[in-house]
């Protein structure tokens, strides 16, 4: 027997939580368990309108401020048309970066707004993951890995180097505040060895 969760899978970019994230999702499925896979920012039709506000573009597009606001309204759609009815359906719901990473990226990478960030999240979604997993590698190779994929949604790798090395930090010590839901996972193994993992891991929370 096993019961609904809601899964979040977090890290830097080209950390591999996009394909581990789909993984599990595939794995689940061939097991029998009923899975939704989604993602952030995105996930509902009005979210993937706002996606492309905030992934596309000059890295200096919009100040960390207006980015916040905009990420909560898409989380806050998100969590109305998809997550919170596909739980209520008994359904585990897994998705690609949540609040954990507006608490990084837009809390951390401009100044410590960290705050603000958890006020608006307090007010608008007041909904934690019952398990996050966190893909740890090394910032070098995760930033090689995403400008590789040469595509369009690359407004914060523009960033560079520095601000990966500051959210690996962050999130690591995200997960020392979180110990109860966060799973760290090497991740600078095979992608088979992550998965099995990730896999494990999983199945014990759904037990």
């Amino acid at each position: 027997m096993t019961h609904a969760l809601f899964i979040t899978f977090e890290g830097i970019d080209g950390s591999g939580k996009s394909t581990q994230a789909r993984l599990l999702h595939d794995n689940l499925q061939s097991q029998g368990i009923d899975t939704v896979l989604t993602r952030e920012p995105g996930g509902s039709p009005g979210a993937e309108e706002i996606r492309r506000l905030v992934l596309e573009g000059d890295p200096e597009r919009w100040s960390a401020e207006t980015e916040i606001l905009l990420f909560t309204a898409a989380r806050r759609d998100h969590l109305e048309r998809l997550i919170e009815p596909s739980l209520a359906a008994g359904r585990t719901v897994i998705c690609d970066r949540f609040a954990d990473s507006t608490r990084m990226y837009q809390g951390l990478s401009r100044g410590n707004l960290r705050q603000k960030v958890d006020e608006l999240h307090r007010l608008m979604i007041r909904r934690e993951p019952d398990l996050t997993l966190l893909i740890d590698m090394d910032p070098e190779t995760g930033l090689s890995r995403a400008k590789g994929r040469q595509g369009h949604e690359e407004r914060f790798e523009d960033f560079g180097l520095g601000l990966q090395q500051r959210m690996r930090d962050g999130f690591l010590a995200l997960a020392a505040e979180f110990p109860e839901r966060f799973r760290i996972i090497d991740g600078d193994r095979s992608q088979e060895e992550v998965a099995a993992e990730v896999l494990s891991i999983s199945r014990k929370a759904l037990a």
